[in-house]
This record gives C-alpha cells, sequence and structure tokens, in this order.
C-alpha cells in the first residue's frame, strides 16, 4: 500500500487527483492534508513523515499583488521542505507546475523557482522526484475567475452572465483527467525526472472554445440535446460545462407530451449514437449508487413514482429530485455525482436509460459508492 498525501488537497487538481486514487484504495492509501497545516510545525510534521509520497499542489494563482504570488509560493515551498529534512523523509516528491515558468512574470519564475528547490533537496537527499511542467489545465470544478478562463466561461453562462474576451489566442489545454493519470503513472513507475514536459492535448483559440460553450448552452441546457461531439476535447468541454449548471433548479425536466386518441407520445432524448436501455423497478427498490468520470447519463422515468438522489464525490450534499410519469421527465447525471434511483410508488416504476457508449465489461467507467 503507498501512502500518498497531497498538499493543496481541496483544491482543482488536488481534488481529481484524491477522488480518482480513490478508485485504488488496494493500491493507495490517501494521507489527509489541511491548508492549514502549513502554519503549523506539528501537523505538517506529522503529515510528512506519514507519506511514501508527497504530490506538491498548493499554490497560489493569483492576487491583486504579484509579489504576493511569488512570495507565498516560494514559502510554502521553503516549509515542505524544513518538514522533510526534519522528518529525515525519503518520500517520493512530485510537484506541479506551469508553462508560466517560461515567461517572465512572479507566478511563473515562482514555480520554477520552487520546482528547482524541491528537485535539488531530492537529488541531496537520494530521493525519487518528478518535476511536471503542465499546460493550461481545464475541467470540472475549478474555480471561475481563479483557475481557468474555461471554468469563468462555464460559470457565466449558467448563471446569466455574459462572457468577455481580453485576448484572444491559441492555447495549448490538458484536460484535468490526462493530469491526473500523468501523476498516478508517476507514482506507479517511480519516476524520477527533474523538469517533466507535459504535452498538451489539444490547441484551440479561446473564441474557438466560446462558441462551443455557447452552443452547449443553447442546444443542451436550453434545448435538452446531447451535442454531437468531434473529439475527446469536445467530449471533456461538454462534461466540464455542464459541471456548471445548477442541478438543484434545473432539474427535473418535463418531457413535452403529445396526445391523441391513440395515446401519449414524447421524444426522450435527441443524439447520434449511444446506449438506450429500459427497466421496471418494484415498490421499494433501489437502483444505482454509482458514479461515472466520463459517461454521460439521463434517466427518463415515463410511469410510477421516483425519488433520484445525486451527490457529487467528496461532498456532502444531496440533490432529490421527484419524478412521476403523469409528467415524464429526466434528470442527468453529471460525472463525479454518485446516483441512485428509488421507486416510491406502489405500482412498478418504468424508466429509460440513456448512456452515451456502449457498456464495456472490461473498461466500465462505474464505480460504487452509496449516496
Amino acid at each position: 500500500m503507498i501512502k500518498v498525501g497531497i498538499t493543496g488537497e481541496p483544491g482543482f487538481i488536488g481534488t481529481h487527483l484524491r477522488n480518482t486514487l480513490g478508485l485504488y484504495q488496494d493500491e493507495f492509501e490517501l494521507i489527509s492534508f489541511r491548508d492549514e497545516f502549513f502554519n503549523d510545525d506539528m501537523q505538517l510534521t506529522g503529515f510528512v513523515a506519514s507519506c511514501d509520497v508527497i504530490v506538491h499542489l498548493a499554490a497560489m494563482n493569483r492576487h491583486g499583488d504579484p509579489q504576493v504570488i511569488y512570495d507565498t509560493n516560494i514559502r510554502l515551498v521553503k516549509r515542505l521542505i524544513w518538514t522533510l529534512d526534519q522528518t529525515q523523509s525519503k518520500a517520493h516528491v512530485l510537484v506541479s507546475s506551469s508553462i508560466q515558468e517560461d515567461i517572465d512574470n512572479p507566478y511563473g519564475r515562482s514555480k520554477k523557482e520552487g520546482r528547482e528547490l524541491l528537485a535539488n533537496w531530492a537529488e541531496k537527499n537520494g530521493s525519487l522526484f518528478t518535476g511536471f511542467v503542465f499546460p493550461n489545465i481545464f475541467g470540472p470544478f475549478g474555480n471561475p475567475y481563479y483557475n481557468s478562463f474555461i471554468a469563468t466561461f462555464c460559470h457565466q453562462l449558467t448563471h446569466g452572465e455574459i462572457p468577455a474576451i481580453e485576448i484572444d489566442k491559441k492555447v495549448p489545454l490538458l484536460y484535468v483527467g490526462e493530469a491526473v493519470r500523468k501523476i498516478i503513472d508517476a507514482i506507479r513507475g517511480k519516476q524520477n525526472i527533474r523538469e517533466y514536459r507535459i504535452a498538451y492535448s489539444t490547441e484551440s483559440k479561446v473564441t474557438e472554445i466560446l462558441e462551443l460553450l455557447k452552443s452547449f448552452k443553447s442546444v443542451y441546457a436550453e434545448q435538452g440535446i446531447i451535442p454531437e461531439f468531434n473529439s475527446a476535447f469536445e467530449t471533456n468541454l461538454f462534461n466540464t460545462f455542464r459541471c456548471y449548471m445548477d442541478i438543484k433548479n434545473h432539474y427535473p425536466v418535463r418531457y413535452v407530451q403529445h396526445q391523441d386518441n391513440r395515446g401519449d407520445f414524447m421524444e426522450i432524448i435527441k443524439q447520434n449514437g449511444g446506449q438506450v436501455s429500459f427497466s421496471t423497478t418494484r415498490p421499494g427498490i433501489t437502483r444505482g449508487n454509482h458514479y461515472h468520470t466520463r459517461k454521460i447519463e439521463r434517466f427518463s422515468v415515463i410511469r410510477g413514482k421516483a425519488l433520484i438522489r445525486l451527490r457529487r464525490i467528496g461532498t456532502s450534499e444531496v440533490f432529490e429530485f421527484h419524478l412521476s410519469g403523469d409528467e415524464p421527465a429526466y434528470v442527468d447525471m453529471p460525472i463525479w455525482y454518485t446516483h441512485n434511483i428509488t421507486n416510491i410508488g406502489e405500482d412498478d416504476l418504468y424508466t429509460i436509460f440513456w448512456i452515451n457508449e456502449f457498456f464495456n465489461p472490461g473498461d466500465p467507467d462505474t464505480y460504487t459508492e452509496i449516496v
């Protein structure tokens, strides 16, 4: 069992890394970290002494005074090195830096100098060190106006604001899930690389990204249509966008019913591809209690009474939606949200499930966790 600690665990990349490591509980044990440890010698010492691997992600990205950014990031690195020395640690240290290393600004200098300081410590002490230099990282749950312009655009489009482009240029991008896989691969492979530059997976202009996000708002958020995707990047961008939607007030979405003397007709889903399933569920029975990290899924209730519950992994708030076949409706499942559906009626529940890829037993992307 490899004991892994993540400084900056509550942050954007830290959250995704923590949650992904949680998928491999027979391989990794997560040593809990809180930001206040950096101001408490005893807490920080206990944390470092417990770790076989330390992934240093804690850093300040933005502040009104650029010098504060530089001073803060260097201070955090020096505090970590001091504690590594105090505990005589031989931990494998991994650090996340940025291509802003190549830009002469306080943030870029702090990331480069911090990476070099940790690399020098590891070389002096015979420890493994992996110094990642990442391109711009985007994905679900990033903080708008802080982590990424994509997070800002998604927040604005889903909260009635109008995005504005300050500079239109091509931006090299990497999805956060891909960055996390690189980190885990380095831990497993005991990679010792002083400057590990990670290639971007796509490069796109800011205007092109904004147009895609606007189309997601129009086609998906407003019309309920699953867009057609031309690349993995577009799927990842879509999954990012929908995690910024106000799911509490957006769902359930009522279907438009067409009734005549033959009966009822309604359009359940519009999209190319994917898999549609139908189920009946007996009264009192619950299905689900699992989550996905990449799949797009829709639950459509067409008969009976159902309670759909969702909870984002790593959080405690549970969202509940009551659906009835009297007014057929659907709820879509965001990635990294565990979900279930319960028949709360007296008759069988009829549900149509749609998912954007066929079920693959070798790669199901389905992880059990009680809502």
